[in-house]
């Protein structure tokens, strides 16, 4: 019997993300991910031990997956899909690009769990590098939990060695999950069905002129973290 629901989690999730996709227009699906991203923000800001506002301050990209999916029993499918932004010369965030996650240990799960991820990234480089690729956390860019906590304390350790921090949320709480080896890709379908068919993520994590608002909300959501 567990053998039986071992096999059959991982394909009820991939059915129930390729009815869930051909249910909902392209632009509708790429706006729906910008604003669960922008909830997403909106809710880790309203944890008391949040991300602290020098992480968001004084790194340069930021990735947001809401509601990755883990499933099996041990280790199992997953999968999750969000955007990927990165600070400007002049400070501001750029427009965001859209980005899958698969595979990876999140930790011995039973059944089917949804968590809500955000990467916080040392340097920029390391996401608009991936360009039309792929990298794997923890083989090309190390990556560690991430300190909590609305300001630097003396408690807190802002050395930080680790190029890409993690915070997981999982039912209003925070989750601690490790992200090494899942694999974070662009998801090129998405950011050519939301900006045109010439939209590369070198050109997207460039500038910060879209209008659409969603983007808009997004951004202004991040900067006041």
């Amino acid at each position: 019997m567990k053998t039986l629901k071992f096999l059959l989690l991982p394909a009820l999730l991939s059915f129930t993300l390729i009815f869930t996709s051909a249910t909902i227009g392209d632009g509708e699906k790429q706006t729906e991910r910008i604003n669960n991203s922008t909830d997403v923000l909106k809710d880790f800001s309203k944890i008391k031990e949040g991300i602290p506002h020098e992480m968001i301050a004084k790194y340069e990209g930021i990735v947001i997956i809401p509601d990755l999916i883990n499933a099996g029993i041990g280790i199992g499918g997953k999968h999750g899909k969000g955007v990927a932004m990165v600070k400007l010369a002049d400070g501001k965030w750029s427009d965001p690009v859209f980005v899958s996650m698969t595979g990876g240990s999140f930790g011995a799960q039973i059944g089917v769990q949804s968590i809500d991820l955000i990467l916080v990234f040392r340097h920029k480089t390391t996401l608009t590098k991936i360009k039309n690729g792929d990298f794997t956390i923890g083989g090309d860019a190390s990556a560690a939990a991430g300190p909590v906590g609305r300001s630097a304390s003396a408690n807190t350790d802002y050395k930080l060695d680790a190029e890409i921090y993690s915070y997981s949320r999982s039912k209003g709480l925070f989750a601690g999950i490790s992200i090494n080896g899942a694999n974070l890709a662009i998801d090129k379908s998405s950011n050519k069905d939301y900006y045109g068919d010439s939209a590369t993520s070198k050109d997207i994590f460039a500038t910060s002129k879209s209008n659409k608002a969603a983007v808009k909300t997004l951004k202004g959501t991040l900067a006041s973290m």
